[in-house]
């Protein structure tokens, strides 16, 4: 359970999905720098720098997930799932930069002057990537989902980021088109990038989350319900529960304490029992550790030893 989590029918799925993405991201920088060279409109340009972050993004994260899928070595005797948070991370960082440098080229183009001309055109090819990127977009956060890949799902999400910024974009075109004022190009585009600030401020709360071993209160949750059932059933106790992402599953670790008059190979085989209950109802990459103690002399044993 410690190496690539997902069978290999899996692996090939989510490699085929983030190749589909690059691919997908390189024709969506070409169809929107296409338009703004028609347009020379400040929201289509806004949306064509955030495709450039999203396919340097997107190599970045197509690296990390044949990364992650090493197994674990003698540097790494954990494995390398971890880097999915950088990925995650990194993302997130490209997203605020592509946002901030829409807000200022905005500000920057309505000082100056606004020049647009066969917005037309490039309302059509913006149409054409919101279609695509929505689509996409849904497919990967569905798929990062389901296959339990936080690379997959936060490029997922970052495609319909992208998705939204075209949305944007097309409001404020269409609405320049219909009135004739020509600011609400820039206006759209400060809207946009303000929008992104927020989604990639959330990739980078859940990475660091992930770097730092943040608790998850739901999975806690979940396990204290799992293992009060468990071991109930078994008429033993536990206690020192803890657990930390891997970026496709979990790590949980946790103590379980018998009877001193438990044979070691009958406790052996109820905690080997509890590890496959927990393992069967979390994420498929999820592994399970757990330390067998004596209930009788448990607090004994954590006075002398209290890492233990």
């Amino acid at each position: 359970m410690q190496g690539a989590p997902q069978t290999k029918k899996d692996r090939d799925a989510l490699r085929i999905a983030m190749w589909i993405s690059l691919l997908v991201g390189f024709l969506m920088l070409g169809i929107k720098v296409g338009a703004y060279i028609i347009t020379h409109s400040t929201a289509i340009l806004s949306d064509a720098a955030e495709s450039v972050v999203h396919v340097a993004a997107v190599g970045f994260a197509a690296y990390s997930l044949h990364f992650a899928f090493k197994p674990p070595d003698e540097s790494h005797t954990y494995g390398h799932a971890k880097i999915s948070f950088f990925s995650a991370g990194f993302e997130g960082a490209m997203i605020i930069i592509a946002a901030l440098y829409i807000i200022y080229e905005a500000v920057m183009r309505w000082i100056t002057g606004l020049y647009l001309e066969r917005l037309g055109i490039g309302t059509a090819l913006t149409a054409l990537a919101v279609v695509i990127n929505g689509i996409l977009g849904y497919h990967l956060v569905r798929l990062g989902r389901n296959k339990h890949s936080i690379i997959v799902e936060a490029n997922g999400k970052h495609v319909l980021t992208d998705c939204w910024t075209s949305i944007g974009v097309l409001v404020g075109l269409g609405l320049t088109i219909v009135t004739g004022w020509l600011p609400f190009d820039p206006i759209f585009a400060i809207l946009v990038a303000s929008n992104i600030l927020i989604s990639g401020g959330r990739l980078l709360r859940d990475s660091i989350g992930g770097l730092m071993d943040a608790a998850d209160p739901e999975l806690h949750e979940q396990l204290v319900s799992i293992l009060d059932k468990e071991t109930k059933r078994r008429g033993i106790t536990y206690h020192n529960l803890r657990h930390r992402g891997l970026g496709y599953g979990h790590r949980v670790e946790v103590h379980l304490l018998f009877n001193r008059n438990t044979s070691i190979q009958t406790a052996h085989s109820m905690a080997t029992e509890i590890e496959r209950v927990i393992e069967g109802q979390l994420s498929p990459g999820t592994d399970v550790t757990t330390h067998l103690e004596s209930l009788e002399d448990h607090d004994e044993a954590h006075a002398n030893h209290p890492s233990v």
